[in-house]
């Protein structure tokens, strides 16, 4: 069989596998097979630098899970000390050679073992072994080596959940969801899925519209009973995530879309699956985290629909003593509200992300999620675990010393956020007197309350993309004023940076697909809003009605990079005032400004000054321009640090051009919740920072807790240094001499 066809076969099998040890088992078995050898085996390396035997064919199978190597030792462990592959025709007779008796691979001469690397670290060591005392070939050890790094894209890093008994203590990584420290005992949501519906043919298409009509009804009603449920237990603000959903059930794709399904032949059932299917994996397919992740409120929703259609019962913790954290492949928002919330302990969801609207309402509850663990194995109903939000990792089955630990820094946790509750309508002034604005960033309804409940003195982004991405038109003048007039309502008084429509060829519109080749740096933000100038003058348009004449309204252009399209604004932002004051209607010509993300807008603020009104920093975007890194490609985003010696010099030169041309300046991103990169910002002389809200109340406590002489030296310091680690080190040993280290997690 050709070499490339038994490699692809053989990884193709290990990605679909969906438990760890299958994967494994069937690597081993299959390189086992195709290469007629009589040993296959793959080590996992553990925590302390042990290899552990992950698999085996050839070896005594009872050795697997618990037979194990120590750091170095052996020809394994040489392996991976050297990170590179290691051929014997004698391995009994090699000095590296340590004999595990419990393998009974006594009787194998022949040795090849090849690293598995993955981001730079020896994650496992392959190896094939045989009775002859024989030198692997050339061809042999190309075979390995190239399936080492096909399997480094699929193999776990955590050792495999059979090296011990089931009770033994685990830690899982995933993705920061929510902060904090979570204590309690498993609960799993075993929800219906909706995608596992088959087609089915429809027996009565009339009958099958009009219960869908009714089912949408139902679904309304008992998303605005579980909102009000969790207003009455918590807060208005906490309930309004349930907006969302009131909004995806009235939107007009969805409804037909169904109905449109159910009328070509297919079942109720699996009309919804397709329409909900289409619509999540547009979201899916985005580029932009923020909006991607909302592919996961779609399914949920459709798991609420079918659900309620099949009469299945709901979620509902139970049996179980004490605090509970929620385990699922999707906790949902639904899950969450069935809960009792003096018993929510924390969440852990198998996928999702940090934008994710569980973890969204996981920030707002105060409750620690872990995002993106993958499915835990061994994790019932009642098993004890230790959420830890501040890292992005679960623990199963925590020791006594180690629950001791995490209970210790919970109670830190909870008394530092009773010192900051009252922060909330204190200002963010420095202790010689600077006055920084904190804003929050927001793009949905339903993610506005939890920045005034932290003391959000504005909306610093407002993404206007969302009213877009869920409808299957463009949505019309009415329906956006009837959205920035919430928006702009809530934050009455206060000012609130709306974005221009940021769509283009990484985030298409359903209804208006955009294929490139390069989407980065193609037609996407202000680019494609002035190519579709009727599209850009409805949202304006709305934007001025929404604002009536107030002063809260400030226009956000993304994607700037030349002269042209901000003259171009201008002159449609002229026509729209003149369009409306001939209307009739109140409107002021509100501040303009744009986004850098651009390298290229650098260079050209100067000559800018002159038709802006202010500058914000999007720090996402021009960190990963500037280094050429995509921060969500996992191959590559080890190497993503906004605090890179040239992002900072970038900033720093930013910060120097708007203040000669006295361009008020704010940043928005990662950047302004990062406390040691907030400790340089505010020494550069930026005075407003945007991010999510559960991070303000922090931010503040840094700030008023320093004063701006003191950042201007760490600052002077930062930017003489040519390393991201130097830089690290340098700003966060700053925060802990000054009692901050707590904000970093560590304390």
């Amino acid at each position: 069989m050709n070499a490339l066809l038994q490699l692809t076969r053989i990884v193709q099998a290990a990605a679909q596998a969906e438990e760890t040890d299958d994967q494994v088992r069937l690597i081993v078995e299959a390189i086992h097979r195709s290469m007629g050898v009589e040993v296959c085996s793959l080590y996992i390396a553990a925590a302390d630098g042990s290899m552990l035997l992950a698999a085996t064919e050839g070896l005594d199978p009872r050795a697997v899970g618990h037979s194990s190597l120590p750091p170095g030792r052996g020809l394994v462990g040489r392996v991976a000390q050297t990170r590179h592959p290691v051929v014997v025709a004698d391995a009994p007779a090699h000095p590296d050679f340590c004999y595990l008796a419990e393998t009974h691979e006594d009787e194998f001469r022949s040795f090849c073992g090849v690293p598995v690397v993955r981001a730079g670290a020896v994650i496992g060591v392959l190896v094939v072994q045989s009775r002859e005392p024989r030198l692997m070939s050339e061809e042999e050890q190309a075979f390995l080596v190239t399936l080492a790094t096909q399997l480094a894209l699929v193999l776990p890093t955590e050792p495999l959940a059979s090296a011990g008994g089931s009770n033994t203590l685990r830690r899982v990584r995933g993705v920061k969801g929510a902060p904090g420290t979570g204590i309690g005992q498993a609960w799993l949501c075993d929800t219906v899925d909706l995608y596992a519906v088959p087609d089915r043919p429809c027996e009565d298409v009339e009958a099958a519209i009009d219960e869908w009509r009714q089912l949408l009804a139902q679904v309304s009603a008992d998303v605005e009973t579980e909102r009000r449920s969790m207003e009455q237990e918590l807060s208005e603000g906490v309930a309004a995530v349930f907006s969302a959903y009131q909004m995806l059930l009235n939107d007009p794709g969805l409804r037909l879309g169904v109905e449109q399904a159910i009328a070509q032949g297919n079942w109720l059932p699996g009309a919804l699956r397709q329409v909900v299917h289409h619509y999540a994996e547009l979201f899916r397919a985005m580029e932009d985290p923020y909006l991607k992740a909302r592919h996961e409120d779609l399914h949920h929703l459709g798991n609420k629909l079918y659900q309620a259609w099949s009469g299945a019962p709901e979620h509902r913790p139970q049996g179980i003593d004490g605090p509970i954290i929620l385990v699922g492949d999707k906790v949902s928002v639904s899950d969450i509200a069935a809960c009792d919330p003096q018993r929510l302990a924390g969440i852990v969801c198998f996928s999702g992300s940090s934008l994710s609207h569980t973890a969204v309402l996981a920030n707002a509850l105060g409750v620690a999620a872990v995002m993106g663990t993958g499915k835990l194995k061994g994790v019932d109903n009642g098993v004890p675990l230790i959420v830890d939000g501040n890292v992005g990792q679960v623990i199963v089955h925590p020791s006594a010393s180690v629950r001791r630990e995490f209970e210790r820094l919970q109670y830190a946790e909870q008394a530092l956020k009773g010192e900051l509750a009252g922060l909330r309508d204190l200002p963010a002034t420095t202790t010689d007197g600077v006055r920084i604005r904190l804003l929050a960033n927001t793009g949905l309804l339903a993610d506005i309350s939890p920045g005034l409940a932290n003391g959000a003195e504005g909306i610093g982004l407002y993404r206007t993309e969302m009213p877009f991405m869920i409808s299957d038109t463009f949505p019309s003048e009415e329906d956006q004023v009837n959205t920035y007039s919430q928006v702009l309502a809530a934050y009455r008084g206060r000012p609130v940076y709306m974005r221009i429509l940021d769509i283009g060829g990484d985030k298409p519109l359903p209804y208006f697909p955009i294929h490139e080749d390069n989407p980065a740096l193609g037609w996407r933000g202000i680019r494609f809003c002035l190519d579709n100038s009727a599209l850009l003058m409805t949202q304006v348009r709305a934007m001025l009605r929404a604002a009536a004449g107030g002063e809260e309204l400030h226009i956000l252009l993304p994607m700037i990079s030349n002269t042209g399209e901000i003259v171009a604004f201008h002159a449609l932002l002229d026509d729209a005032l003149a369009q409306l004051t001939e209307e009739g209607l109140p409107v002021r010509r509100p501040p303009v400004g744009i986004m850098v993300e651009v390298p290229a807008a650098i260079s050209l603020l100067p000559a800018w000054a002159k038709r802006l009104d202010f500058v914000s920093i999007g720090s996402n975007d021009l960190s990963q321009y500037l280094l050429a890194l995509d921060r969500n490609n996992p191959r590559v985003a080890g190497a993503y640090d906004h605090i890179h010696p040239a992002v900072l010099q970038e900033i720093a030169r930013i910060a120097r051009i708007t203040r000669e041309t006295g361009l008020p300046l704010s940043l928005c991103g990662e950047m302004a919740s990062d406390p040691a990169a907030v400790l340089f910002l505010l020494g550069t002389g930026v005075r407003q920072l945007s991010m999510s809200a559960s991070k303000l109340p922090r931010i503040k406590w840094l700030l008023r807790s320093i004063t701006e002489t003191e950042a201007a030296d760490l600052t002077g310091r930062a930017l003489q240094l040519d390393n991201s680690q130097a830089i690290r080190t340098l700003l966060e040993n700053a925060l802990h001499e000054r009692g901050l280290g707590r904000l970093l997690g560590s304390e």
